[in-house]
């Protein structure tokens, strides 16, 4: 059965190394372009498609926990009607950036499937340990994807409250990033008392 196999690809092999003799190279070559942008053209679409809110609340865990309390947020609703959805805050727009987080978004496939976060009692047992994954995501990207629509250069320390300027003046001296100081901006913190006390926690 080997040997046969073996034979079957070895002649597949032969047939695709010899010139093609009923097409020309410029034909060829035009049907492997068109074949590319069709392939392009739907990875992109299967891409933008899973990167939409209306997507990433189809799974119940998201739906009902964590959306729940983002809807409560200025992120949500506020004064300008401009709204971060999740893809905002949880994925890169950077093409090769979004596609490394896409890949390692084939775990949370895999504890959907093991039903890990299914129930709100084992997403409360879950929710420290996941919440620090995206903490410290953003912090080796400072902040990357806050910085999106909050850029530290165009702030106006007029229109900021005094304990905003204060804070936001130390911490960019100190080089600190966005999540090192406004944890729980957009979902309900989780017990923190295993997180280092002297980490400034705000929800403004």
């Amino acid at each position: 059965m080997s040997s046969k196999k073996s034979n079957f690809i070895s002649c597949v092999w032969e047939i695709m190394k010899k010139p093609s003799t009923h097409y020309s190279i410029g034909a060829l070559l035009a049907v492997g372009f068109i074949a590319g942008i069709i392939f392009w053209g739907g990875f992109n679409t299967a891409m933008e498609a899973t990167n939409t809110e209306t997507f990433c609340i189809s799974c119940h865990e998201m739906k009902d926990n964590v959306y729940q309390e983002y809807k409560q947020t200025i992120h949500y609703a506020n004064r300008s009607g401009v709204r971060a959805t999740c893809p905002d805050c949880h994925v890169p727009k950077q093409w090769h950036h979004k596609v490394i987080r896409k890949i390692q978004a084939s775990n949370e496939l895999l504890h959907k499937a093991l039903g890990t976060i299914n129930t709100p009692e084992k997403f409360e047992g879950k929710r420290l340990e996941l919440a620090k994954h995206v903490w410290e995501a953003m912090e080796k990207t400072d902040s990357r994807e806050c910085r999106n629509c909050h850029n530290f250069k165009s702030m106006d320390y007029v229109k900021q409250g005094r304990r905003s300027v204060n804070a936001h003046t130390k911490g960019f001296e100190k080089g600190k990033t966005c999540i090192n100081c406004h944890k729980g901006i957009a979902h309900s913190l989780p017990d923190m008392h295993e997180v280092d006390p002297s980490t400034t926690i705000s929800a403004q």
